[in-house]
């Protein structure tokens, strides 16, 4: 039996980072849906103009461009066995079109876990937050005067969604219309929450410690 992950969150709740923690240790595929789109706005010809100047605003990509891409990369034989998402889906119009989705694929629960951290914190961290200039790979919060990308070398900088104008708005949209989707979730037995305000290691603790107890959740009992 395989199982799907959903790691929800406003920006800067560090959902990348626990996304590719959770992906590693459980051997899935992690889809972070933001990864894609800025991989997109950097390819010349890729993205359609009105989603790249969505993005260039700081607004969300529309549904149909965002549906499309998840439903590519679910298809694909490395999500067999399921994944982790990061960053979708963020309308209540996604999350019905990726319950369609697991139907189809049929290939073990939908756990979904909302790493919550309130607005102040999220824009301190967001004012400071630094990502690798050649990877796209999120500096380590605990190696704050670092200068280059551990992985791979590269100089670290501010992403461009990052400034402080963009991520006011970045908010403002995520609380309007992502936090439906919760809502959305809220009632089923697979849906968590976890503070994502404590330190790293011990919100990685918790969310395993969720995350089984919501895959066990949703296994028919035993006769």
């Amino acid at each position: 039996m395989g199982l799907n992950v959903i790691l929800m969150g406003a920006p800067g709740a560090g959902k990348g980072t626990q996304a590719g923690r959770v992906a590693k240790e459980r051997g899935l595929p992690t889809i972070a849906t933001g990864d894609i789109l800025r991989e997109a706005m950097r390819t010349p010809g890729v993205m359609a103009p009105e989603a790249r100047a969505r993005m260039e605003r700081g607004e969300l990509v529309d549904d149909d461009t965002m549906i499309a891409i998840v439903r590519d990369r679910l298809w694909r034989p490395d999500a067999v066995q399921g994944f982790v998402l990061d960053g979708f889906p963020r309308t209540v119009s996604q999350a019905e079109a990726l319950d369609g989705l697991i139907a189809e694929r049929n290939n073990g629960p939908l756990v979904v876990v909302d790493i919550e951290v309130s607005p102040d914190e999220l824009i301190r961290r967001l004012a400071v937050r630094r990502v690798c200039g050649t990877c796209g790979a999120n500096a380590n919060p605990e190696e704050p005067t670092a200068t280059a990308c551990s992985p791979c070398g590269g100089r670290l900088v501010q992403r461009v969604d990052d400034n402080e104008h963009v991520v006011t708005e970045r908010l403002k949209i995520y609380v309007q219309a992502t936090r439906p989707v919760l809502e959305y979730y809220r009632a089923r037995p697979t849906f968590r929450v976890v503070n994502g305000a404590q330190t790293p290691d011990l919100v990685a603790r918790q969310l395993d410690a969720m995350i089984d107890e919501a895959a066990s959740a949703a296994q028919p009992a035993r006769k």
